[in-house]
């Protein structure tokens, strides 16, 4: 007579194997999930300088810096969300390449200007609209200061005014950190071409104020 209430110790392995199966399918699966709800990580930008440059030293007493300019984060304004601010960017110029050596009069830096908006491009439609990369948004980034210098009364005076302005546009399928690398790149290429333009003027016009 045959024992049927014995099995092979095989029988037993099968379940085991397919529960160890299924726990190991459901680690992955929350590996993966969490790998796509883990957001990428973010760009870090150098701080932008300008005390490696040669300083313009002025003929007064104080260089005060002003930002007469008025932030405001409504669409299509985005230079809130650049890595470095054109507003900053030109504060920090000031403070680099300003300095005051006289003993009487004032020097005043004001920003005017420091905007960046954002333009929508028109983009491909139809079929050849799902082949194609088209340039999405353009953003104009345009930087404004003036520089006067005051001295005491009865002596002249004299001012400054210069203005830089770029533009860059960005592919539709362009992700936020490269997004953020073109604002980045698009406020130093403003600044460079702002520092050059301010150069030649300061030369040119206030070399009378320079020590």
């Amino acid at each position: 007579m045959i024992d049927r209430s014995r099995r092979p110790a095989f029988a037993e392995a099968k379940p085991l194997r397919l529960r160890a199966g299924r726990r190991a399918l459901g680690v992955l699966l929350l590996a993966a999930v969490a790998a796509c709800s883990t957001p990428p990580k973010r760009a870090q930008f150098a701080e932008l300088t300008y005390a490696h440059l040669p300083p313009f030293r002025l003929d007064v007493a104080v260089v005060d810096v002003i930002d007469e300019t008025r932030p405001t984060t409504a669409a299509p304004n985005v230079a809130h969300l650049f890595p470095v601010a054109p507003a900053t960017a030109a504060a920090r110029w000031a403070k680099d390449r300003l300095v005051a050596v006289g003993a009487g009069g004032s020097a005043r830096y004001t920003i005017v200007e420091a905007s960046a908006v954002e333009a929508p491009l028109e983009r491909t439609t139809g079929l050849k609209g799902m082949f194609t990369t088209d340039q999405s948004e353009r953003y104009d980034a345009a930087i404004e200061v003036r520089l006067s210098v005051r001295r005491p009364a009865g002596q002249p005076s004299a001012a400054i005014t210069v203005r830089a302005e770029r533009s860059q546009t960005v592919p539709e399928d362009a992700t936020l950190n490269e997004r953020e690398r073109v604002w980045f790149d698009l406020t130093e290429k403003l600044m460079t071409d702002l520092d050059a333009r301010l150069e030649a003027e300061i030369r040119r016009t206030l070399a009378a104020f320079l020590r």
